[in-house]
Order: C-alpha cells, then structure tokens, then sequence
C-alpha cells in the first residue's frame, strides 16, 4: 500500500480548554501514513484558542472574526489541499471524539473502497451515546430523509468527524455557512462519490461550553431543511419542478374536461361554472413551472460546466 500524506483539520471557535487536548490525542503514527500535519482554522475566537493550538504543534489558519462552521470547514479543505494533503480529517475541537478512530476512518480510502468516510454514532448499537431525546430524534429524522432522497441507507449523516479522499475534497461545491454536514454528503453523493459509514464511540455531550451550531434545535432543523430542499432544487431540477407541474397541469386538465363533457351532454356549464377559472389558473400554474423545469435544468448543465472550470483552477492552485 503506498504511503500518503494525511492532513487533520480542526475547525475551532473558543475551544481554548479543550483544543490542546485534542491535538495532543492524534496519533503521530498511522499505518499506510508517511507524513502527517494538524491543521486549526481559529473562527475568530476571542479566547486563547489559537495560541494554545500552536503551542500543541498545530497549524493554525485564522479568520478575522467568527464566520460560522461552514466557511471554516470551506477553509480547512482549501488550506488542507494546498498542503498537498491525499486524505483530509475533520474533527471538532471539543474533545467529544476519540482521535484513536482516525486510523478507522481513513481505512476505507487507503483500500481504494470509499472516496468518503462517515463516523457515525448509531452504526453499532452498543456504541450509541447518550443524548436528548430531541436531538436523537432530529439527527433520525434528517438522515431518513437524506437516505431516502440518495436512496442509500445511512444511520448518521449529522456528524462532524469525517474522511475525504484528495479528489472528493478537490470537487466539494459548498454554500451553507452555519453548518456543511448534510450539504457535504449530499453533494459527493450527486456526483458520484462512494461514501461509506464506519461505526465510532462518541461523546454524547460537550464536556465544556455549549454547541455553536445548535443553539435551538427549531432554527438548526430548518437551516437542514433548507440545505436539503436547496441541494434537491440545484442536483434534480426535473424532478423539483416537474413533478409538481405535471401533477397540477394533470388535475387542472381532468377538472378541464369535467366540465366540457359536462357542457356536451347538458349544453350548459352550470352548476360547475365556477370550476372553470380553477382549470384554467391551474393548467397555467402547471405550464409556468414546467416552464421553470427547463430553465432549471438548462441551468444545471450551465452549473456542472462552471463545477468542472472551478475544478481545473482548484487543481492548478493547489498542485
């Protein structure tokens, strides 16, 4: 097996009590690794986050002020690339993961069977942590609806810690800002990653401070939903605005014809006139989205073109 470069990147915001913990825990020796390097993306913390993780041997990129977990993860792929990295790490800064699991979740990509690598937390029954109800519920309820949308099974699509090969790294497109979780694994899905799930223990609670992604449970689980509802839009637009259009244009025609067989056996409308203007507002309301399919899905191709482009500047910059 050839040896490769690994890059594990921290993406950090006020994690001075934990941060130098966590980087110490990462195992300097990983079988099929011949060079390794801890990267720290300092989100703008206003406490000694980033001093303490350069004090522990890390690499420290800092962003001027908090620009929330989407964009530091952004930073860590760009800068983990640039360091000439052949697989990515990310884990969080707050101690909740055991650094041990690195060597199990990059195994997949070092044997060529996975271009992706999850840790998930319900996997394996005896390792599921403890947490609230609430949040087990949600993370259940968002991957059954990525795992019926990718029609693959997936038992954990919210966790932070995660293996990427140099090449799913290189064509990652992401927009979110508070969170990269769902949109990551959606987007190397579309594109046709192999992504697979490797079970890991982790800590169900943080051990010091609070969650800087989920501050309420409403407001995260609608910022999934968008992510979902926007990845679905961008990857199958026919589908998106299609179906819908198809359904409406149906139901207005067979209201439509209700109403003209109607006339032709009665010679009058009534008492279904008033059906008329809903047949009519609905086939137009269908055309219009259809209308909107096919532009979406012109775009689309538009998009993929302009993917491959940024592609071609992304490897000329980092190789």
């Amino acid at each position: 097996m050839k040896s490769k470069k690994l890059v594990v990147f921290i993406p950090s915001y006020n994690e001075e009590k934990t941060i130098a913990q966590v980087i110490k825990s990462i195992p300097s020796r990983i079988e099929g690794i011949s060079l390794m390097e801890i990267l720290v993306v300092d989100d703008g913390s206003k406490d000694r986050t980033a001093e303490v993780a350069e004090k522990a041997g890390a690499i420290v990129v800092r962003h001027p002020r908090n620009l929330k977990l989407g964009q530091a993860f952004r930073t860590g792929i760009e800068h983990a690339l640039r360091m000439k990295a052949d697989i990515i790490v990310n884990m969080d800064g707050d101690g909740q993961f055991d650094a041990k699991d690195i060597s199990k979740i990059i195994k997949p990509i070092l044997e060529n069977k996975a271009d992706m690598v999850t840790c998930s937390r319900f996997l394996d029954p005896a390792l599921a942590p403890q947490m609230p109800g609430i949040k087990k519920f949600g993370n259940n309820l968002f991957t059954k609806i990525v795992s019926y949308l990718t029609k693959q099974k997936f038992s954990d699509t919210q966790c932070g810690f995660r293996a990427y090969s140099r090449e799913a790294a290189l064509r990652l497109t992401l927009f979110g800002v508070l969170t990269y979780t769902q949109e990551a694994l959606l987007d190397l899905l579309k594109k046709g990653f192999r992504v697979q799930e490797v079970a890991c223990r982790v800590e169900g609670e943080r051990s010091h401070g609070k969650s800087k992604v989920v501050k309420s449970w409403y407001s995260y689980g609608m910022r999934v939903v968008v992510i979902i509802v926007r990845t679905m839009r961008d990857w199958e637009p026919m589908k998106f605005f299609g179906l819908p259009a198809a359904i409406i244009g149906i139901l207005g025609f067979i209201i439509g014809l209700f109403v003209f067989i109607h006339w032709l056996l009665n010679a009058q409308t009534s008492p279904y006139t008033s059906l008329i203007p809903i047949a009519a507002l609905l086939i137009l309301l269908g055309f219009i989205l259809a209308t909107i399919a096919l532009i979406a899905d012109m775009l689309d191709r538009q998009r993929k073109l302009q993917e491959e482009i940024l592609l071609r500047l992304k490897r000329k910059e980092v190789e």
